[in-house]
């Protein structure tokens, strides 16, 4: 293949991938790799488990993507639009959700997303099914929370400029998400830290989606900058901009594969350590 056709088929497959209705940052590379290695950050007592049903945390890694398609209220549980608060770090928000609806009403609060609150159900739902010792309901419910965790990692899941829209960006999404994890995949080094307990799991989620948000004019500058000089996001775009911000996206992945590892962790001390089986 000549280089020439290759930048045409990468700014081809980023036009499709801008387009299209599914594609919401963190892409089904970065959520299949963030399952993967939320098993490694496991402790003994329950690692047997998990990875002994590692690829199927693989292969459901982004089953909350495709209930989008079924469900028109999946999509708001994917993210935040913190900026709809006002600003960093948006305290007009209430972390208790019955006390922002009563505060700021259900209809902007469902509009603007409800990703840490999410977080907090599907981790209580795990707990539930873990200690009803439900165990193809917990592979499954675990595998939908390690999604969504890792949506809170997302800068781009945090922002009403998702997808680069409001500053003539449009397809920053699949860009950053998408195309750049699968590019550069091969290069990723993942050493995830070791699964801890999680005090309060939707005040967590709350805390990663505000230190993700701290990244978002970063992604939209690195995407700004990687641009300059060129006619399309070509393989040079896409170079230039994992030099300028795969440091960052490696990080958070890390970040959220041990963050995933800690929610099922906690979940089962929650249920009560309960005795797992060998599969």
């Amino acid at each position: 293949m000549t280089r020439a056709l290759s930048r045409t088929l990468s700014a081809a497959l980023l036009i499709l991938l801008a387009t299209s209705g599914t594609a919401f940052a963190w892409g089904p590379t970065a959520h299949r790799l963030v399952n993967n290695w939320a098993v490694e950050t496991l402790p003994p007592d329950i690692r047997g488990f998990f990875a002994a049903n590692r690829q199927f945390l693989i292969d459901h890694a982004n089953d909350p993507d495709a209930w989008m398609e079924k469900d028109r209220y999946e999509r708001k549980r994917h993210y935040m639009y913190l900026d709809k608060y006002g600003m960093f770090p948006y305290l007009e928000l209430p972390h208790n959700f019955k006390q922002a609806v009563e505060k700021l009403g259900g209809g902007p609060i469902n509009r603007n997303g409800l990703l840490p609150w999410h977080v907090g159900e599907y981790s209580l739902r795990l707990t539930n099914a873990l200690k009803a010792q439900k165990w193809d309901e917990a592979k499954e419910l675990a595998a939908a929370l390690g999604h969504y965790v890792a949506d809170t990692h997302d800068p781009l899941h945090t922002t009403s400029n998702y997808d680069g829209q409001l500053t003539g960006q449009t397809g920053l999404s699949a860009r950053f998400g998408v195309t750049l994890m699968d590019r550069f995949q091969g290069f990723f080094i993942f050493r995830p830290a070791r699964a801890t307990k999680i005090e309060d799991p939707t005040e967590h989620a709350f805390d990663a989606v505000l230190e993700a948000n701290t990244w978002v004019d970063q992604i939209v500058l690195a995407d700004r900058v990687a641009l300059k000089g060129l006619r399309d996001y070509n393989d040079d775009y896409l170079d230039r901009f994992y030099t300028e911000i795969g440091s960052f996206a490696v990080r958070e992945l890390n970040n959220a594969a041990q963050d995933a590892g800690s929610y099922w962790y906690t979940a089962w001390l929650n249920a009560g350590r309960p005795q797992l089986p060998a599969r």
